[in-house]
């Protein structure tokens, strides 16, 4: 790894004029990312994030060098804000632990069910939810903290509902996939998921499946399920975050075509 990048200005003031000198590039693209955690990331470097990645560096002449570091809680304390990286790819737009740049992509919460069952759901009030076995991924102790499980628990749908921990087993590939497994064995009809995962991994189930999205929860009291993503850097590094701007602007065509490739939904955009 190397050191942590800083941009410096350089100032002549023999005139009294104040000169700036350009900031040098980095020599590397200092990332963290988790080693085990697909479509997203892994160590062999597989995952959308690390093309996406390796895109940015190369625009920037630099090379991508990783700290590698399971995204549990406490991830960007023991990542971003320890030092250890600059920039962490595939956060929030709106996460106010780092500072963001634009957004590059969006996606939402699809509905995803076995294609042999012809249930195309489209509605969270749709009355079959209320006896269908649904699967939802929860974070932590707290089966309340995901947007479908909220969304479900405010129209009383609870008892038929079952938690698969995000966190998973680590010890195996892709924790996160068990919920999608759990389609494609029949263990339950339909799963809230987040589109990254139910795209990739139910291109890959050897039982066809289907997604559709989950429409955006209206009312004061709804919650969204459409989420821009952006990527994250130390708060006051505005010149990365500019630097990473331009090319992620730059690149857009580039970074959806990734994104296909990956079977990521984008919102406004009907699953294929």
């Amino acid at each position: 790894m190397s050191s942590r990048f800083r941009s410096r200005l350089g100032a002549l003031s023999a005139t009294g004029l104040l000169l700036t000198a350009a900031v040098p590039a980095p020599r590397h693209l200092r990332v963290c990312a988790d080693p085990n955690n697909l479509p997203f990331s892994n160590r062999r470097e597989e995952g959308f994030e690390n093309r996406i990645a390796n895109l940015v560096a190369t625009d920037l002449h630099a090379s991508v060098a990783y700290t590698w570091w399971a995204q549990r809680r406490g991830f960007i304390r023991n990542t971003l804000n320890a030092g250890r990286c600059d920039v962490v790819m595939g956060v929030p737009a709106d996460d106010e632990m780092v500072r963001t740049t634009r957004p590059y992509y969006a996606s939402t919460y699809v509905f995803l069910t076995r294609r042999a069952d012809h249930l195309d759901l489209r509605s969270l009030d749709d009355p079959r939810l209320r006896r269908l076995r649904i699967g939802l991924h929860f974070i932590g102790d707290d089966y309340h903290n995901t947007p479908p499980a909220q969304a479900l628990a405010r129209r009383g749908i609870v008892r038929n509902v079952a938690g698969y921990s995000i966190y998973g087993d680590y010890s195996k590939p892709n924790p996160p996939a068990r919920l999608v497994d759990a389609v494609a064995r029949g263990e339950i009809d339909v799963a809230l998921v987040w589109g990254p995962f139910a795209g990739y991994f139910g291109r890959r189930s050897a039982v066809p499946l289907v997604l559709a999205p989950v429409p955006e929860d209206t009312g004061p009291t709804g919650v969204p399920f459409v989420f821009h993503i952006a990527a994250g850097v130390r708060h006051g590094d505005t010149a990365l975050q500019a630097r990473l701007d331009r090319v992620l602007q730059a690149r857009r065509s580039d970074i959806e075509a990734i994104l296909s490739r990956y079977g990521v939904p984008l919102a406004g955009k009907e699953p294929t």
